[in-house]
C-alpha cells in the first residue's frame, strides 16, 4: 500500500493571516481582528425531471456572508453606523484576507471581499465581572469576491 499523506508542516497557521479593510479611500490594517470567516451559500431551485422519482437541484445564484471577532478598541465600525443613522447613506467597504505560513509549502492565498456591508454592530459595552479584554462581533454580507492568489497544490494531491 502506497498511502500518501500530508506533512504536518503544510497546515496553515491560524494566527499568521493579514487583514485589511478599505473604506472609501482609506485602507486600514485590521490587525485587531482575531477571527474572520466568510461563506458563500448557493441558492438552488428544485427541478422536476421526467423519469426520475426525485427532483434535481439547479444552482441559481449565491449569497456571501461574513462574521468577524475583533478587539473592542476601534470606533471605525461604530462611526459607519452613526453615519448611516444621521444621513441614511449606507457604507460599503472591502475586506482583504491573506493566509500565508512560511513553514508550509502551499504558499499564500488572498481573497478580497467586495461591497461588504454590516448587518449590525455594538455601540458600547463593558463587563466588570471579566478579566478578559473586550471583543465584539461584526456580521455582514458581501456582493462579490476575487482570489488574486491561490494556495499551491500539495505534493501527492494530483
Amino acid at each position: 500500500m502506497n498511502n500518501i499523506a500530508m506533512n504536518a508542516k503544510d497546515s496553515v497557521s491560524a494566527s499568521l493571516a493579514e487583514c485589511y479593510v478599505t473604506i472609501g479611500s482609506k485602507r486600514y490594517n485590521a490587525f485587531n481582528f482575531t477571527k474572520f470567516e466568510a461563506q458563500v451559500k448557493k441558492t438552488k431551485k428544485k427541478v422536476p425531471i421526467l423519469g426520475r422519482t426525485g427532483k434535481g437541484n439547479k444552482s441559481t445564484g449565491w449569497e456571501g456572508t461574513f462574521k468577524a471577532t475583533i478587539h473592542y478598541n476601534t470606533s471605525i465600525f461604530r462611526r459607519m453606523l452613526l453615519d448611516f443613522k444621521n444621513t441614511g447613506a449606507d457604507v460599503y467597504f472591502d475586506i482583504q484576507i491573506t493566509n500565508e505560513d512560511p513553514s508550509s509549502s502551499v504558499g499564500r492565498q488572498t481573497i478580497i471581499f467586495k461591497n461588504c456591508n454590516m448587518d449590525d454592530g455594538i455601540l458600547a459595552k463593558f463587563d466588570a465581572s471579566s478579566d478578559d479584554s473586550l471583543t465584539e462581533d461584526v456580521n455582514g454580507t458581501f456582493d462579490d469576491f476575487e482570489m488574486p492568489e491561490e494556495f499551491k497544490l500539495l505534493n501527492g494531491m494530483l
